[in-house]
């Protein structure tokens, strides 16, 4: 179950960092934006941290983006 959260983690922090980047802001601009610190944003981005629920509706919010989650059946996700 590590493998998959440690893809997951770094999955989504190739997307904040892709929508972040295409917005123009620094890691230190999110940051600000969703209340946390430079640091922060940068260990989220390169996976190296799990989110919570939280973090994510901030980041989102932050971004300017909706967030959604999903459950895909295993047998729909072929």
């Amino acid at each position: 179950m590590q493998d998959v959260s440690t893809a997951l983690a770094r999955e989504l922090g190739r997307l904040v960092r892709d929508r972040r980047t295409g917005l123009g802001l620094s890691q230190a601009e999110l940051a600000e934006r969703c209340g946390m610190k430079q640091p922060q944003i940068s260990r989220f981005e390169a996976g190296g941290t799990v989110p919570t629920l939280p973090m994510l509706r901030r980041l989102a919010h932050a971004l300017g983006a909706d967030l959604s989650i999903s459950l895909t059946p295993h047998d729909e996700a072929a």
